[in-house]
C-alpha cells in the first residue's frame, strides 16, 4: 500500500501518498492509519517528516488527529482547502534553518551586547513570563526575544531575516501542529530557555549564548515532536545545528 518516498520535500511526498489513497478508497472513512512510527518505517522517512504530512492533510480536512487514540480517515463534509504551495517550509525544517541563523547571530551579540540591549532582554522576559497563558501574546514575545537579540548586531537586514523567519510559523500548518504541544508547560520552559541564552549575553559570552540558543532550538524541535500519543517512542534528536510550545 505506502512504497518509500524518494528526495524532494519528502513531507508533501508522504501527504501526496497519503491523499491518494485516501481519495482512491484504499482508505476509507473512520479507518485508522498504522501509527506514527510504523509509517516512518514503511515509508522510509523520519518520524517528525511523517508529522508534517498528517498535519497538511488535517488542515485539508482529509483525516482526524486524535490525541492518545490515533490517526483516522475523516468522512468528507466539504471540500477541503488546497495543499500548501511547493515552496512551503514544513515546521522542522524552518526550526533546523533556524539553528544555523540565529547560533550565529547570538554568538555575535554576545560580543557586542551592552547594558541597554539587556534591558530590552529583561522587560521582554517580563513580560513572557506575564503572558504565559495567552499563547497569542506569548507567541508575539517569543518573536520579539529573538529579534531583539538580532538587533544587538544592528544590521536591520539581519533583523528583518530573524523576524521573516518568525512569521512563518503564522501559517495554518505551523498553527495546527503547534496547537498539539504548546501549553503553559511547554511556554513556561521556553522562557527559561530564554533566560539562558539572556545570561550568556549578559556575560559577553559568546560559546555559552552559542549553546544554549542551541539548546532552546534543541528543545523547541522535540517539543514538537512528541508523539500524538498512540505510541511512546522517542525521535532521534535533529542531527545538524542543534536539535527545538514556546519556540
Amino acid at each position: 500500500m505506502f512504497t518509500v518516498m524518494e528526495t524532494r520535500r519528502l513531507y508533501r511526498q508522504v501527504a501526496d501518498q497519503m491523499r491518494s489513497l485516501i481519495e482512491r478508497g484504499e482508505l476509507p472513512a473512520g479507518s485508522r492509519l498504522p501509527a506514527e512510527r510504523d509509517l516512518a518505517q514503511r515509508l522510509g522517512v523520519s518520524r517528525p517528516t511523517v508529522r508534517e504530512a498528517l498535519i497538511v492533510l488535517e488542515v485539508e480536512g482529509l483525516i482526524d488527529i486524535r490525541m492518545g487514540s490515533g490517526v483516522y480517515v475523516a468522512a468528507r463534509k466539504a471540500q477541503p482547502a488546497g495543499a500548501p504551495p511547493e515552496d512551503f517550509e514544513g515546521p522542522f525544517e524552518l526550526l533546523r534553518a533556524r539553528a544555523v541563523v540565529e547560533c550565529a547571530v547570538v554568538e555575535e551579540a554576545a560580543r557586542l551586547a551592552r547594558p541597554e540591549h539587556i534591558a530590552l532582554l529583561d522587560r521582554n522576559l517580563e513580560e513572557m513570563a506575564a503572558a504565559i497563558g495567552d499563547r497569542h501574546r506569548a507567541l508575539a514575545l517569543d518573536r520579539e526575544f529573538h529579534v531583539i537579540v538580532a538587533s544587538i548586531i544592528a544590521n536591520a537586514t539581519l533583523n528583518r531575516f530573524v523576524g521573516s523567519m518568525h512569521d512563518m510559523r503564522m501559517t495554518p500548518y505551523f498553527e495546527k501542529l503547534a496547537s498539539y504541544f504548546e501549553n503553559r508547560r511547554t511556554w513556561q520552559a521556553a522562557t527559561e530557555e530564554h533566560h539562558a541564552i539572556r545570561d550568556a549575553i549578559a556575560a559577553n559570552d559568546p560559546d555559552a549564548a552559542r549553546k544554549a540558543m542551541r539548546a532552546h532550538l534543541q528543545q523547541s524541535e522535540l517539543r514538537l515532536s512528541e508523539s500524538f500519543g498512540e505510541d511512546h517512542v522517542p525521535d532521534a534528536a535533529m542531527a545538524a545545528g542543534g536539535q527545538a510550545g514556546g519556540l
